[in-house]
């Protein structure tokens, strides 16, 4: 019998999302030491990825009939946010990767799931804004080349996610087309590593040249941050599963709160390690744990995370509650406000980062390749990426309105 029968089990039937929490957490140990050498690949190493495979990490959100765990948003975003609290980079292309299990399953049809979770483990980039060109194929599906930039996740990956951009009917304007390829139909480029942060991250672009899209693996008319599940989808009447029917746009904008919870989380293990280890400058010299200004800094920066920490998981529950509830109530106003939720907490980690744990850890932990500085640039990169710089900041806020207003 084939998988599309539901006959695949995952390689461990008993696995827990305690267990992979677990694992993440145990994993994410040994990633503080090799950021540097992370940094330096400009992606993880092939041993972690090993680790992350075996441990089953790139199966949380490929379906079960599939050979996948299904486990619901919130673990895959513990997860997540566990990886990045050991490095950054690592945490962001794990993520960006594994990620895009839960759109496919959502928004493809049966066949097109079929084809591209056959092998059980999926890692696959995606880039929302549209790039290249496609051409009707005289089968009914698609030619299409192009060039599509900080495609994280895809030194190891499976498949890749893509807008691209279709001439509109009788000379309408164009429409995008959301489509998915294997591994063979791109090549990688050789272009990531010198910018400020994420340094690590496998954020290479992607080159097609050409490539056939059958029509069962292309959307016409469908973009990830734009399109509407009210309706119900394909994945939501395949599995049963009503977070394969959640909303896709407020998901993937939660995914950019969940780093930034982990890499603060993660900054304030540096500065505790300071606490710790360091003394005051000035009389009376003491251990900075023993010195009112640097308790009083640490408690107001984990007050801050804490809170990043609790806002994400409330607003995840939210996000899966409801897609519980069916259809309608994914609504446009539903998801903007879950979006709204992800944005507070990537304020508040970065008010305990850049406000307090970084200008008082003090110049020496600040040196080119420390924890701190390190996470410090990492994160200052997570601001310049469109969800967080254009979208969170400002057009979640619009579209919220407008979506209560009915406008």
């Amino acid at each position: 019998m084939t998988a599309a029968a539901g006959t695949n089990a995952p390689p461990e039937p008993g696995l827990t999302p305690d267990d992979v929490i677990a694992r993440a957490t145990a994993l994410a140990s040994d990633l503080v030491s090799r950021q540097a050498e992370t940094e330096k690949r400009t992606y993880y190493a092939a041993d972690t990825h090993e680790a992350f495979r075996a441990a089953g990490l790139y199966r949380l959100l490929v379906p079960r009939r599939y050979g996948g765990y299904e486990f619901d948003a919130g673990t895959f975003l513990r997860v997540s946010t566990a990886l990045a609290r050991g490095c950054p980079s690592t945490g962001w292309m794990y993520l960006f990767g594994a990620a895009h299990a839960l759109v496919v399953a959502t928004l493809f049809g049966e066949r097109a799931q079929d084809e591209v979770f056959a092998g059980g483990d999926f890692i696959c980039p995606a880039v929302v804004g549209p790039a290249g060109h496609a051409e009707p194929a005289d089968d009914g599906g698609w030619i299409v080349s192009g060039t599509w930039r900080y495609c994280s996740g895809v030194p190891y990956a499976t498949h890749f996610l893509g807008h691209t951009l279709v001439a509109g009917d009788d000379g309408g304007p164009p429409r995008p087309l959301l489509f998915v390829i294997p591994r063979g139909d791109w090549t990688r480029l050789d272009d990531w590593g010198g910018q400020l942060g994420l340094r690590g991250s496998g954020s290479h672009s992607v080159l097609l040249d050409a490539v056939h899209v059958p029509a069962w693996r292309a959307l016409d008319g469908v973009h990830l941050s734009q399109t509407s599940v009210t309706g119900g989808t394909p994945g939501r009447a395949l599995h049963g599963n009503p977070e394969y029917g959640g909303g896709p746009l407020s998901f993937t904008l939660l995914e950019l709160g969940a780093l930034a919870v982990g890499m603060a989380q993660g900054a304030l293990d540096a500065y505790e390690d300071l606490m710790r280890s360091r003394t005051t400058i000035y009389p009376p010299i003491v251990a900075r744990s023993e010195d009112p200004y640097y308790q009083a800094t640490y408690g107001e920066a984990a007050g801050r995370i804490a809170a990043a920490e609790a806002a994400l998981r409330g607003a995840v529950a939210q996000w899966s509650a409801v897609a519980a509830e069916g259809p309608a109530a994914v609504t446009r106003e539903s998801e903007w406000r879950i979006a709204t939720i992800s944005r507070e907490a990537i304020r508040l980690s970065w008010q305990a980062v850049e406000g307090h744990l970084f200008p008082t850890a003090g110049s020496s932990a600040v040196r080119d390749g420390e924890r701190m500085e390190r996470i410090w640039r990492d994160m200052s990169m997570l601001h310049s990426h469109g969800g967080v710089a254009i979208v969170l900041a400002s057009m979640a806020n619009q579209e919220l309105t407008r979506a209560r207003f009915g406008i």
